[in-house]
C-alpha cells in the first residue's frame, strides 16, 4: 500500500513537471485554450478611438501575427486590417513591464496606456506602476528584449 502511494505521488510530480516544461499555463498574449485569441477578446482599435478597454465581438474578427483579434464593429476591424501595426499593442499584447525583465506575461487588457501613439498593456496594476516610473527607459529595454524573442522569425 505504501509503495503504491509513493508511486502515485511520483507520477503526479512527474506529470506536473512535464506540464510546466511543455508550457502548460504559458498561453500567449490572451490566447485561450480554444484558439489564439488576442488580448482576451478586447478591441484594440477601441483604445485609440474611444479611449477605453472594450470587449470586441466575435462577429468582427481578423487574423494577424497568428492571433485572432475581435472588434466592436466592422469599421474597427477595417481600420485594424488597414494598419495593424498602428493599432496592435506592443509586444503582441504581452506585458510591457514583464518584457523589460526579458519575460512574457499575459496582460490584463484593462491595464493600459498609449504612449507616442503606441498601445502598451500590463499584466497588473502593480506591474503598470513599476513600468510607469520610467516609461521611456522601460520602453527602450522592452523593445530590445522583444527583438530577442523575434530574432528567429
Amino acid at each position: 500500500m505504501r509503495s503504491r502511494n509513493s508511486t502515485e505521488r511520483i507520477m503526479r510530480s512527474l506529470l506536473f513537471a512535464l506540464l510546466l516544461l511543455t508550457g502548460f499555463g504559458s498561453i500567449a498574449a490572451g490566447e485561450s485554450s480554444v484558439g489564439n485569441l488576442a488580448i482576451k477578446g478586447y478591441d484594440t482599435v477601441a483604445y485609440f478611438q474611444v479611449g477605453k478597454a472594450l470587449k470586441g465581438n466575435e462577429s468582427f474578427t481578423s487574423q494577424w501575427h497568428k492571433l485572432t483579434w475581435f472588434f466592436l464593429s466592422r469599421e474597427n476591424r477595417d481600420l485594424f486590417e488597414a494598419a495593424p501595426e498602428k493599432y496592435a499593442p506592443q509586444y503582441d499584447g504581452y506585458c510591457a513591464w514583464a518584457m523589460t525583465e526579458e519575460r512574457k506575461a499575459i496582460t490584463d487588457p484593462e491595464v493600459w496606456k498609449i504612449v507616442d501613439g503606441k498601445l502598451y498593456l500590463n499584466c497588473s496594476t502593480a506591474a503598470y506602476e513599476k513600468w510607469s516610473k520610467d516609461i521611456s527607459g522601460n520602453i527602450i529595454k522592452a523593445d530590445k528584449n522583444w527583438l530577442k524573442y523575434n530574432s528567429g522569425n
